[in-house]
């Protein structure tokens, strides 16, 4: 059968049998047996066959992805169990959320590269969330709450939203004593799609709803609007491994502690809102066992509690201090 989808391949790639059998260094005729054994198996003529020309037919057309997935599982299998008695190799395809990619999962992979040398990363941010099967990702970082699916995750770090402000904002401003009082300050805020549940929610304020914060500046862009805040263009609700470089140099302040995203009432149940950053994967993938050498490598290396909370615990920013 292996055979038989090899020669499909390569007759349909080279557009005769001659050719194909010319790249496969057989002969014709055991090219054309191999496609008769394959159609007979399989109940439908594949190709229409002419001494000048093959043809695909309707049958064809819709075989043809299954057997190059076909071939291609069997290759990552193969892959797979040679692994088993020698030392990780090969290429590994990683997606991650653009800031946290270039914060903090490209760092990370340096380190991993280095232990394990012979292994090879591609490495994509972006904010898109990409089908796994479809682009054929070996790991996806995730940031946010996970949507029920039949990925495996693993929880790399919890993520909390840090509301912060540069000092010179809360020097001009005044600094918000409860979260209510951020209804009348400049809060920056996000735009052009959908906002993460926790942002602008506080637990047991406003019934757990996001708060009807306004501010002068939009973004789509979460790393952008960081910049504007150390800027002192307003107040911001970001994730806590986006701020603390800022928090630590002290370009921003936090203005309350820090703490989880909270629990919210959805559609009538109780429905878990826990943020995290997850690292994702399909069971079963060929890839697995260096996918979890490197989702182990990001959990130490992230740390438990991350490095980010502990770098701003140790320049006090869980203490709240009067500009």
């Amino acid at each position: 059968m292996i055979d038989s989808l090899q020669c499909l391949l390569a007759v349909v790639e080279h557009g005769s049998l001659s050719r194909a059998a010319a790249e496969m260094k057989v002969a014709v005729s055991s090219v054309s047996r191999k496609l008769d054994a394959l159609e007979a198996e399989l109940g439908a003529r594949l190709l229409l066959r002419s001494p000048r020309q093959v043809i695909l037919t309707d049958a064809g057309v819709r075989f043809l992805p299954r057997a190059r997935n076909i071939l291609a599982e069997l290759a990552d299998g193969k892959a797979a169990v040679q692994e088993l008695d020698s030392e990780p190799r090969g290429l590994l395809t990683v997606t991650a959320p653009a800031a946290f990619g270039r914060l903090h999962v490209a760092p990370a992979i340096a380190g991993f590269l280095q232990h394990w040398p012979l292994l090879e990363v591609e490495l994509h941010v972006s904010d898109d969330i990409v089908d796994l099967a479809a682009r054929r990702v070996d790991v996806a970082v995730r940031a946010g709450v996970l949507p029920d699916s039949g990925l495996v995750a693993t929880r790399l770090a919890i993520q909390n939203r840090v509301v912060s402000a540069s000092p010179a904002y809360l020097a001009r401003h005044g600094w918000p004593q409860t979260p209510l009082d951020l209804l009348n300050h400049n809060c920056l805020t996000v735009t052009g799609r959908s906002a993460p549940r926790g942002w602008w929610r506080f637990d047991g304020v406003n019934q757990n709803q996001p708060l009807a914060i306004k501010g002068t500046l939009r973004c789509d862009d979460t790393d952008s609007l960081l910049h504007a805040a150390i800027g002192g263009a307003g107040v911001v609700h970001l994730a806590n491994w986006l701020v603390s470089d800022a928090i630590v140099a002290g370009q921003l302040v936090p203005v309350f502690p820090m703490a989880p995203v909270v629990r919210a009432a959805v559609l009538g149940r109780r429905e878990p809102t826990e943020s995290a950053i997850h690292a994702v994967h399909m069971p079963g993938r060929s890839n697995q066992i260096k996918a979890q050498l490197l989702i182990r490598h990001l959990r130490e290396y992230f740390g438990d509690p991350p490095y980010w909370d502990l770098a701003m615990e140790a320049a006090g920013a869980g203490e709240r201090r009067a500009p």
